[in-house]
């Protein structure tokens, strides 16, 4: 028999199982039970196991890994939903598949971000939460509401504790797509900033070269910030330099720690004193690396969950959002 439904649902697919516990633990609750598994041909079986008939559903899922299995897995659950004549269905992905494919960079390459947004939408959600995203500009391929999330204020809780702050410190954006939000979580910690600029050779786009730096790290405390690692190859470079130029010692953090390939390996051998990533994803091995320490977001998106099931601001309790509330409104022009 199906429990009854309890006004607000909360699922996760396979990619989001143990961030999707810590949620439930801290909004005090627990995550309601669904079937998802896969046939014996690869195809996605998925069941609801609880009533959602009128219900605020959330659906929580990750992509460090299977991404394509983890994107149908997701949008089967909203469909299975939406199917069961839901209430309203939030989509939770704190890392979006496909984000770093937002414009064309060459001639005859997709957008596939912006089809991963439409297949989103088309699937029947009504609402996407997600964390940090790679480029802000992927809210406006949704054509529903989109809370974009900052898990900043998490990851500088973290670091203060390690000492990470004050002049002693310096926030070192990796290139110079990561210096506003660089620019950003210094001002959190009180700290300097400086930024390495890099360029990927035409004859090897994956491969990273880093090209120029400016900023002062001599004697500093260096925190080399970045949305997100992948292969480490940027973050492992910018280490090595910051030490050549006389930092103290180097410790990354990133918001989504994907870590694929031999980057734990590469990680455990660099020159990092340490990575701190988020659990918005669950990469595979990371546990096995005694320098890989997780700040958790669960706490953020169960307060966003909650928030947005009660018809309450998410914005007001971002970090960019209070920034600014302390800040006096610019006067209008003509204003006396």
């Amino acid at each position: 028999m199906l429990a009854q439904n309890p006004g607000l649902c909360l699922f996760a697919g396979r990619g989001a199982q143990l961030l999707a516990g810590r949620v439930a633990r801290a909004m005090g609750r627990e995550v309601d039970p669904s079937l998802v598994t896969t046939w014996t041909n690869g195809e996605i079986r998925a069941q609801l196991q609880t009533s959602v008939r009128g219900a605020d559903v959330f659906i929580l899922q990750s992509f460090a890994d299977q991404v394509n299995d983890r994107l149908m897995e997701l949008l089967i659950l909203v469909d299975a939903a939406v199917r069961a004549s839901a209430g309203r269905v939030t989509v939770v992905a704190p890392y979006l598949p496909y984000s770093r494919q937002e414009k064309k960079v060459r001639g005859r390459e997709p957008i596939s971000s912006k089809l991963v947004a439409n297949l989103i939408v088309k699937s029947g959600a009504d609402r996407v939460v997600s964390v940090e995203l790679h480029e802000p500009a992927i809210q406006a391929f949704y054509d529903i509401p989109f809370d974009h999330l900052s898990a900043l204020g998490v990851l500088a809780e973290h670091l203060r504790a390690s000492g990470y702050e004050g002049k002693g410190a310096v926030v070192v954006a990796p290139d110079e797509g990561a210096l506003e939000m660089a620019v950003e979580f210094a001002q959190m910690l009180e700290a300097g900033v400086a930024v390495v600029f890099k360029r990927h050779p035409d004859e090897a786009p994956e491969a990273v070269e880093s090209v120029g730096f400016v900023g002062h790290v001599a004697g500093k405390k260096v925190v080399i910030l970045d949305d997100m690692i992948l292969s480490g190859s940027t973050l492992i470079n910018a280490a090595e330099m910051m030490l050549q130029k006389g930092a103290r010692e180097v410790t990354a953090c990133v918001v989504h720690g994907i870590l694929c390939g031999n980057a734990v390996e590469r990680i455990a051998q660099s020159a990092l004193k340490a990575l701190v990533i988020t659990d918005s994803t669950h990469p595979p091995l990371a546990e096995q690396c005694p320098r890989i320490q997780v700040a958790s977001i669960a706490p953020l998106l169960a307060e966003v969950v909650q928030r947005i099931h009660r018809h309450q601001s998410v914005s007001a309790i971002m970090p960019r959002e209070l920034a600014r509330a302390d800040q006096p409104a610019a006067p209008r022009e003509g204003s006396a």
